[in-house]
């Protein structure tokens, strides 16, 4: 399941709908995490063992809503065990800041000293999809 954050979510709306600036990052970063988060709550971000987080930059979406990273995307060499990966975030901000989109991996990998976690290009992908919009006249 890949999702988005309610804060980009309330963010698009705000834009959108009430002319407020859409916040665009000038860099978004790739981060794992050991258990997903939802778009209520955090999730368990790698910690520790030289993990941080990595820029990715993607390419410009295609006409059905997809984007895909437009480069590898490499993690620095693990320094201890990071533990099994099952998800990956994309952030506005390379510590701390705004988790924008969020998904779980098709298949976890445990991550363990000297291993480096990496996705090829092309391998992250994000879609926006046609929401269901319910709209209430009283």
């Amino acid at each position: 399941m890949a999702a988005k954050s309610y804060t980009t979510d309330i963010n698009v709306l705000n834009h959108l709908l009430r002319a407020t600036a859409l916040p665009s990052p000038a860099t978004v970063y790739a981060a794992l995490f050991t258990s997903a988060p939802t778009p209520g709550t955090a999730g368990t971000e790698v910690s520790g063992g030289s993990y941080t987080r990595v820029a990715v930059t993607f390419g410009a979406p295609s006409l059905s809503g997809v984007t895909l990273n437009s480069a590898p995307v490499a993690f620095p060499t693990a320094s201890a065990l990071w533990g099994t990966v099952a998800a990956v975030g994309i952030f506005d901000s390379l510590a701390g800041g705004t988790l924008l989109y969020f998904g779980t991996l098709t298949l976890s990998k445990i991550v363990d000293n000297g291993d480096t976690a990496s996705f090829a290009a092309s391998a992250l992908s994000i879609t926006e999809q046609l929401g269901i919009v319910t709209l209430v006249f009283s």
